[in-house]
């Protein structure tokens, strides 16, 4: 693919991914009408599928093509696995005694937002590598982090509004470190002519990543609920994040 339309697709949608945060809104809106937690089972069924669904169809095919079913292939997947492992324990290194106020928002909120703009700092070179690879891969992996955006940037405005920040700080900040994919997309768009198969390293870790966010965070989650009819629509909802995955597969070309 050419190098422009890659930079084009590559930044509308980490601009996407990052306009997400805003959808934080929902929370104050939803909390009132208690439909909140019947909104979030969804998402994160369905979000579950589509990482799950990402990362069997589109980005370890790709990875296992240019790569073949290698050692290596295997050493990159674990490496993204180790990442996210290493990502979570930083979210939750430490917490503060102070009570939260408005005048001290607790370190909790701190540490969600550096947690969280690490993680979307990766969220965007995952999504530029796709692009490298190929478009179709880009626009599933774009898909797979919009839907694992949503209940994540809900759950963090929430965060951050009983940490002490107001709605309108709670807003900003949380846009301000989702636009650390812009960061992490135009950092592989600028180095990917310097180092030579770079998406053929971030593809696989991005395969690693987002299965052990599917299987080590969102599916544990989904676990806590027990309800047989609950549980039928986390079914559901993960069945139709895979298929819309495959659907991308199918028809994207």
């Amino acid at each position: 693919m050419d190098t422009y339309p890659v930079w084009i697709y590559s930044l509308a949608s980490v601009l996407l991914v990052s306009l997400v945060s805003l959808v934080g809104l929902l929370y104050f809106f939803l909390k009132k009408k208690a439909d909140l937690g019947l909104v979030l089972l969804f998402l994160v069924s369905f979000s579950a599928g589509a990482l799950f669904g990402d990362a069997f169809l589109h980005l370890l095919p790709e990875a296992a093509e240019d790569a073949g079913l290698s050692l290596q292939l295997g050493i990159y997947v674990l490496l993204g696995v180790i990442m996210f492992f290493i990502l979570e324990k930083f979210i939750h290194w430490r917490h503060c005694h102070v009570p939260t106020s408005v005048d001290h928002p607790h370190p909790l909120a701190v540490m969600n937002l550096l947690g969280d703009g690490l993680h979307n700092l990766l969220d965007g070179m995952i999504i530029a590598g796709s692009y490298l690879t190929d478009v179709t891969v880009g626009v599933a992996t774009t898909v797979a982090v919009v839907l694992h955006e949503i209940p994540q940037e809900i759950g963090d405005f929430g965060v951050l509004l009983h940490s002490g920040l107001d709605i309108k700080k709670a807003l900003f900040f949380n846009f301000l470190t989702a636009l650390t994919a812009v960061v992490g997309a135009l950092l592989v768009l600028l180095l990917s002519s310097e180092i030579g198969g770079l998406n053929a390293i971030l593809i696989p870790v991005a395969a690693g990543g987002f299965l052990y966010i599917a299987g080590s965070d969102l599916i544990p989650e989904l676990h806590k609920e027990t309800e047989p009819w609950k549980s039928a629509m986390q079914l559901v909802g993960i069945v139709l994040g895979i298929a819309a995955m495959y659907a991308l597969k199918v028809f994207g070309g």
